[in-house]
This record gives structure tokens, C-alpha cells and sequence, in this order.
């Protein structure tokens, strides 16, 4: 019987171009099903809307996590945060990483192209796959989440 493949969704601005794409690769090569929303060159576009196809995909529950990228992140994870169940977290660092894994479950990696070497962005990636979320303490604190409206 075959393993069933992982499935996760990405996307970036024109910035993160070629970071998606060696992104995408690492995935692939890691037995992940990879939906890419875009975009598809180099061209400039506007970065909210491939975090909208990101955000509202594991919103919904299409996808249970996603990788966005823009030059900074900043932008990506306003936009994504802005969506019900979403927890994008913005990271620069292994420990940001497995900390927002570890305690706040995060479902969206953000990271800048413009801030983060590639070969780091590659081992981020590896870690925030890698890492589980600790349950516990830090379930009731997510839970107050989805108490805002």
C-alpha cells in the first residue's frame, strides 16, 4: 500500500519568486503533495492576492498548513491572520519556528526572501515540518483564538 502524500499549499509575491520554487523542490523531494497558487514569474504582483489563496485554503480546511513569502513576510501574515483559524506565523529563526509550532500551533510559515538566506529558509521549512504542537497549556490559550470576532 502506498503512503498517502501530505499535502500543502504555498505562495509568494514576485520578491519570493525563486525561493518558492527551491521551496516547492524541498517539498516535493520530502514526499509532500505541493499546491502552488503562484505566482508564475517574475513580474511584479500584488502579495495579498496569493495570501488570500493560502490563508482562505487552510481557512476552510482545504489545507491543513501553507507556506507564504514575500520579501519581508510582513505583509503575507497581516493579510493571513485576518482569516478565521488561521495562525500565521512570521519567522526569521529555528527558534521562532518550533515555537510557533510548539505553542501556538501555527499552520502558515511565513518567511521574507529578502531577510532569510535560502539555505536557512530550507532548514526552517525542515524544522517547522518537523516540529509537533505541545497540546496542553497552550490549547486553552488557542482556543481564546477563535472566541474573537
Amino acid at each position: 500500500m502506498e503512503k498517502e502524500k501530505r499535502a500543502i499549499i504555498i505562495g509568494s509575491d514576485h520578491a519570493a519568486y525563486l525561493l518558492k520554487n527551491r521551496i516547492r523542490k524541498f517539498l516535493d523531494g520530502k514526499g509532500f503533495d505541493v499546491e502552488d497558487v503562484g505566482p508564475n514569474g517574475l513580474d511584479s504582483v500584488d502579495y495579498p492576492d496569493y495570501a488570500i489563496k493560502v490563508a482562505e485554503n487552510v481557512s476552510s480546511g482545504k489545507f491543513k498548513t501553507g507556506i507564504l513569502l514575500c520579501g519581508s513576510g510582513i505583509g503575507m501574515s497581516m493579510v493571513a491572520n485576518r482569516f478565521p483559524h488561521v495562525r500565521a506565523a512570521l519567522c526569521n529563526d529555528i527558534s521562532a519556528v518550533t515555537m510557533s509550532r510548539r505553542h501556538n500551533d501555527a499552520n502558515i510559515l511565513v518567511m521574507g526572501a529578502r531577510v532569510i538566506a535560502e539555505s536557512r529558509a530550507l532548514e526552517m521549512t525542515d524544522a517547522w515540518l518537523k516540529t509537533p504542537f505541545d497540546g496542553g497549556r497552550h490549547q486553552s490559550r488557542l482556543d481564546k483564538f477563535d472566541q474573537i470576532k
